[in-house]
Parts: structure tokens; sequence; C-alpha cells
């Protein structure tokens, strides 16, 4: 593995483990106001500063990773899930079913990304759940078309025709001889993904779709503070930089691992 996909994995763990520890790592309540300390620059006692509020921004950025860092690898999942099993009947049964999901799955992706997901967000009540259904329910057709198109090379492998010949059921050759051969392509997969969910959630939340106040998130601490740029930069130079370094970070593992599986998407 090259140095980069090391170093993202490091700095990856990092943030989660910081985000995961957070009661321990801050003794501040992220939520708490104290009207004594409104908008103070960074200092030993606020690394990262207070907002508007009088709020430790370093408590706020570490408990928003929970929420940011969770959606996306959750709705990763989801995507990554959906569109493997998706794919694996399209690509396997092939005929009308393939053209019906690949027309849907064309459908899907000849939209913007974001705009799609803030669609779907407005359907449903703002709220952590509703960022990762519109995620995964936008992520899933890049999934299928990509396993689907795996499966087309598969479907006629010896291995498959020798499950045939003993008699082996469709819906066992499908999950057990072919499902195990995609995932490690779809893992790869998401890796190259999880830099955009991350942007996905934080646009989300910065339009309101997502964790309501006074919940931190990254994309709603900037979208609150924003106003503030000019007078106290802090209060959204840290949860931006968060942002762009762990998409970076989760943009540049997946990579990594495609260039070292010899993967090409396209």
């Amino acid at each position: 593995m090259r140095i980069a996909g090391k170093i993202s994995i490091a700095i990856l763990i990092l943030i989660s483990l910081l985000s995961l520890f957070a009661p321990f790592v801050s003794g501040y309540n992220p939520d708490k106001i104290n009207l004594d300390s409104l908008k103070e620059p960074p200092s030993f006692e606020h690394p990262f500063g207070t907002d508007n509020k009088g709020r430790d921004i370093f408590s706020r950025v570490l408990y928003g990773g929970r929420i940011s860092i969770s959606v996306a690898l959750t709705a990763a999942f989801f995507s990554m899930g959906i569109g493997l099993v998706v794919g694996l009947f399209s690509g396997y049964f092939g005929g009308k079913i393939d053209t019906a999901i690949m027309a849907l799955v064309d459908l899907i992706l000849s939209f913007p990304t974001l705009l799609l997901a803030i669609g779907v967000s407005i359907i449903f009540p703002p709220g952590i759940y509703t960022v990762m259904i519109a995620i995964a329910a936008v992520g899933w057709a890049s999934f299928a078309r990509l396993i689907r198109g795996y499966i087309l090379t598969l479907r006629e492998a010896p291995f498959v025709e020798a499950a045939r010949a003993l008699g082996c059921s469709d819906m066992r050759i499908l999950f057990v001889y072919l499902m195990p051969q995609c995932i490690p392509l779809s893992l790869v997969m998401m890796g190259l993904k999880l830099g955009g969910y991350i942007l996905t959630e934080a646009s989300l939340s910065f339009l309101g779709l997502g964790a309501q106040p006074p919940t931190a998130t990254w994309g709603s601490m900037i979208s609150a503070n924003r106003a503030y740029i000019s007078s106290a930069l802090w209060m959204v130079l840290f949860p931006g930089l968060m942002i762009a370094v762990t998409a970076l970070c989760f943009n540049t593992l997946g990579d990594t691992l495609r260039d070292r599986y010899g993967l090409h998407f396209h």
C-alpha cells in the first residue's frame, strides 16, 4: 500500500477515535450556552475557539464528527447492499429484468447526485435518518451498474457452469458463488464513494435537512456560523477543515485500494 493510503488510514482512525471518545477528549458540553465566552478566538482553554453562543467549537466538532462520519458510513453500507443485490439480479438474469433495472439506474444517474438527494430529503422530515435514506436512495445505482457489469463476465464462468451442473438453484448460485466474488469490488467502490457521501451529508446538513439544532454536525455548524466568516473565521474554518480532510482521506484510501487491486471503474 502506498504511503498516501497509510497516512489516510492513520488520519481517519485518529478522527474516528477522537469523535468516538469526545466526552473524554473535551471537557465541554457541546450544546451548553456560555454567555461569558461569546466568539472567543482559539486559545489554550478553547483550542478551536467558541461560537456566537459561547459553545466550545472543538467539542462540537468532535461530537459532530460522530454524526457526520456515522451517517456517511451507514448510507454507504446501505448503498452497497442494495446495489450489490440489484446488480446481481440484473446481470445474472438479463432480459427484461436487466432492461428495466438499467433503465431505472440510468434515470437516477442522469440527475446530479446532490440535487436528487435534496429531492428525496424533502419528502421526509429533516433529521439524521432522512439524510441516510437520501444518500442511500441515490448512491445504490452506481454500485448496481458496477456489479451488473462484473456479473456479466462471471455468469458463464466454469465454476458457475459447474454449480448449474450440480443442480444448484439460481438463488444459491447468486448468493453463495457469485456474491462473494463481488464483495471486494463493492468495498473498493465504497471507499471511493465515502468522500462524496461525507460532502453530501455536509451539504444536506448545511441546507437544514440533516440533524436539527442544537445537535452539531460539520455542515450545520458552517451553516449556523456563516454570517460570522469575516469577523470570526474560526467558527467555520475548523468544521470546514474537518469535512475537507475527511473527504480527502476517504478519496485517497479509495484510490489506493483501486490501484492495489488493479481495478478500473468507468
